[in-house]
């Protein structure tokens, strides 16, 4: 046999390469090379503001009623006009949640916070431009300053499988609440973001704003059989929280509709884009590997590397623009402070337009391509996964390419999104 060939079947068998036919038990080991998840340097807003606290650059006042939170979320630029509120006992602190206290979530474009009254502590995710999702609590109790740890790897259980795409990531569910708001698992769960029909999110979830005709699982627990689990009419258009919550207890009156649409809609973004990061970095280090092994040229990319990659890359193009997005049969309206504030932080063209501005009518955005693609994690994607975006992005865009799964896109959407990006986007300005 070729020497060769034979140390390759040797690392194979040993577990320290795999091929792209044997199963690999360290696919998803994050803390192996090269992603190094728990090791490797972070710079996401939580580890930098830790490093803050501890030189005294920024100090955080302590709040009586809801202990750090109002500090961090201003510390953080996280709206209080972002919080939803869910019920259902579905998180860490699940034994401190009822329907009459439920945790309340707060986010901006790569930060999410949750808060429980009279927890034990403040649960903070954000994104770091290489890691993906990393998770962080910080103890709630009245100190000199809040103390943050990093999360050792038991949010991972929850936060690192299928729902995420198999990478540490973010997730909404919609379950069928007991009325002690435990989810009766034999029904299902769903996670949900912008594909999923509007009649299976937010159960375990309040809302607050008009939808219409259509309707959804939130504000209501299971009153009946199988068949007719909730009473999906009971939940409808609430434009308050019910009176079981004490808005006095949280820092907004609501759970808003159009908060809880681009929370679901940005988590498995930031999730698909993870997941593009991940299998470039590990296809090309597998192939760097196998480089090395067999003695070939250091640039030589096999099939299956290219592949992997582009595979990756299209699943983000498709999701970026809103392939199968579920199609809005009524106007969603939700609290206007929330919405204009989400809207005033986009990137403007020459003609005022911006991937921010929301539609609210037959679908999400008024133009639709995700805004997280001006986040630092899409831009410090690997060029490989970068190029392609690019390249197929400009073919949909510029009528190339027509397929079914961009069928949804009208000759003026795209003309509209390719100069919004050509003007404000450094991947699609000339000379990129």
């Amino acid at each position: 046999m070729n020497r060769k060939y034979f140390m390759l079947r040797c690392l194979v068998w040993l577990g320290i390469v795999c091929t792209p036919t044997t199963m690999c038990w360290a696919q998803y080991d994050f803390d192996a090379a090269p992603i190094h998840y728990h090791t490797a340097p972070t710079t996401d807003p939580i580890a930098a503001l830790s490093e803050q606290l501890e030189t005294g650059e920024k100090t955080l006042e302590w709040d009586n009623r809801h202990g750090w939170l109002p500090a961090l979320l201003e510390v953080l630029e996280v709206p209080r006009t972002s919080q939803t509120l869910v019920f259902s006992k579905t998180s860490q602190q699940h034994h401190r949640i009822n329907l009459s206290r439920p945790r309340a979530l707060y986010f901006n474009d790569d930060i999410y916070i949750g808060w429980v009254r009279n927890g034990d502590f403040v649960e903070v995710a954000a994104v770091d431009p290489r890691q993906g999702a990393v998770f962080y609590t910080v103890d709630q109790h009245n100190s000199e300053q809040p103390v943050i740890t990093r999360d050792a790897g038991q949010c991972l259980s929850c936060h690192a499988n299928a729902n995420t795409g198999k990478v540490p990531g973010f997730v909404v569910r919609s379950v069928f609440p007991k009325p002690d708001g435990h989810p009766d698992y034999r029904l299902g769960t769903s996670v949900t973001d912008h594909t999923r029909p509007f009649a299976e999110r937010y159960g375990g979830w309040y809302v607050t704003g008009e939808h219409g005709d259509m309707r959804h699982r939130g504000n209501v627990t299971i009153s009946g059989g199988d068949d007719e689990p909730l009473d999906l009419e009971a939940g409808a258009n609430l434009a308050e929280l019910p009176e079981r919550v004490k808005p006095e207890n949280y820092l907004e009156p609501t759970s808003d509709i159009v908060a809880l649409m681009l929370l679901e809609h940005q988590t498995q973004m930031h999730n698909l884009v993870t997941r593009a990061s991940y299998a470039a970095r590990q296809a090309q280090h597998y192939q760097d590997e196998m480089n090395r092994i067999l003695e070939r040229d250091a640039d030589y990319q096999s099939e299956s590397t290219v592949r992997r990659i582009r595979s990756a890359a299209e699943a983000l193009v498709r999701y970026l623009l809103f392939s199968d997005e579920f199609e809005l049969t009524s106007p969603v309206t939700g609290s206007p402070g929330f919405a204009e504030a989400f809207m005033s932080r986009g990137v403007r063209d020459s003609q005022g337009r911006s991937l921010r501005d929301l539609d609210l009518h037959n679908r999400l955005l008024r133009y639709p391509c995700s805004y997280l693609i001006y986040s630092e994690s899409f831009n410090s994607l690997p060029p490989t996964v970068l190029d392609i975006v690019k390249s197929r992005m400009t073919e949909i865009l510029t009528g190339k390419d027509n397929s079914d799964d961009y069928a949804h896109l009208t000759p003026e959407d795209r003309r509209n999104i390719f100069e919004i990006l050509a003007e404000t986007h450094p991947l699609f300005t000339d000379g990129h």
